[in-house]
């Protein structure tokens, strides 16, 4: 059995902070997100938190994309989860990127559920970016 699975790690800095503490905002981005990845959404949950800050995550039938947001720096942080071949997770990276107007992007893509030796699974680090103003940065 091999096992294909993507998981992609995000820190998106100056982002619009109002968008970031709007729970109904981040509701539809997240689900747009997964959706542009060409995921099957098939549970949201969004949380606000006192005094600031929101979670969401999207759980969808590849596994999951979530966020964590902290308005007062314009910072979100965002774990993207896809297993198979059929989705884009770079797309739901780019569209919340881009709809958080995100000024900044780091970024970490993941290989999982490598088959090795006796059973055991691994991961590997696939590749590392920066962009700033849209524009990609060496790593």
């Amino acid at each position: 059995m091999e096992t294909y699975s993507r998981h992609i790690i995000s820190e998106l800095s100056g982002c619009n902070s109002d968008y970031l503490e709007d729970t109904d905002k981040i509701r539809e981005i997240i689900i747009n997100a997964a959706i542009s990845a060409n995921a099957e959404v098939r549970e949201v949950a969004v949380h606000k938190f006192s005094p600031q800050g929101v979670s969401g995550v999207v759980v969808i039938a590849e596994s999951h994309l979530s966020i964590h947001t902290w308005p007062e720096v314009g910072y979100a942080a965002i774990d993207i989860f896809t297993c198979g071949t059929t989705t884009k997770p770079q797309e739901a990276c780019k569209y919340l990127a881009e709809q958080l107007e995100a000024d900044e992007i780091y970024q970490t893509e993941i290989k999982r559920g490598i088959p090795g030796q006796n059973g055991r699974f691994f991961h590997q680090k696939a590749n590392e970016s920066r962009s700033v103003g849209g524009v990609s940065q060496p790593r």
